[in-house]
């Protein structure tokens, strides 16, 4: 490290880098003690200098540290400036660690828009739901929605039936029956069709998966399916399956060979 009487041009001391990153004297100390980023020269007092090189490295240093990195981490990321290309692939990777950062950012705060939406169509305070709710929007869980519309007992049943990954993939099947009998309605296909009927006992077969068998379950699942003015695209969907549904249930469970308990 090359040590001066005075402060030459083209340096900076430590407070004056400071001051234009916005970051503190303590931090850069640390830096330096830490291996990230030290001085380009010291002068003969002992004070710390930089130079315009050292102010973007510490650019990335500070950017890095923004979006979560550890120092560990920002050790590997940072990348040497001797090059124009080795400063073009710096810049290249806090561009892209950014856009990962805004990507996060963006499913953070969509999901709490839609843990507001539940909260308020719930209109009581429930914790152990909007846990529920959290949960299932971590995993991405395109029904969560559903919560909302279960009891506690309920809930708690779903909790200890399911796992994340059969759980998943239950919703996956019942929405694709679901899928299927809105384009059945579509088509204006009879509810007697043998092509209804075998829909239906996919539909059927699935209420029986969900409730394991205990026909107990089946009031609260109808109260939860019984939908008056629908006021989400949700609520729409499951009024237009269960009109076409109704009919279709009543000539399966007319015949008895198809009944299955």
């Amino acid at each position: 490290m090359a040590k001066y009487r005075a402060i030459p041009d083209g340096y900076m001391t430590v407070g004056e880098v400071a001051k234009k990153i916005g970051t503190t004297v303590r931090t850069l100390q640390y830096y330096d003690k830490e291996g990230l980023l030290s001085p380009s020269a010291e002068s003969d007092g002992g004070r710390r200098l930089y130079t315009d090189k050292d102010l973007v490295i510490l650019h990335q240093i500070v950017s890095l540290k923004s979006l979560g990195f550890s120092l560990d981490d920002i050790k590997q990321r940072l990348i040497s400036l001797e090059t124009p290309a080795d400063v073009a692939n710096a810049l290249t990777g806090q561009a892209d660690n950014i856009r990962m950062k805004i990507e996060q950012l963006t499913a953070s705060l969509t999901a709490i828009e839609q843990l507001k939406t539940e909260v308020l169509q719930m209109q009581t305070v429930n914790f152990k739901k909007y846990a529920d709710i959290i949960v299932n929007l971590q995993m991405k869980n395109d029904s969560y929605y559903l919560i909302k519309y279960f009891d506690d007992d309920t809930l708690d049943y779903i909790r200890n039936r399911f796992d994340k990954e059969s759980g998943l993939n239950f919703m996956d099947r019942f929405n694709c029956v679901s899928d299927e009998i809105i384009q059945l309605q579509k088509e204006n296909v009879p509810p007697e069709s043998e092509k209804c009927q075998q829909v239906v006992k996919k539909y059927w077969d699935l209420i029986i998966e969900f409730t394991n068998n205990d026909m107990s379950m089946l009031p609260k699942l109808m109260e939860i399916g019984n939908i008056g003015t629908a006021t989400n695209a949700w609520e729409e969907r499951q009024k237009t399956v269960n009109s076409y549904l109704e009919p279709a249930l009543q000539v399966y469970f007319s015949k008895p060979e198809m009944y299955v308990l």
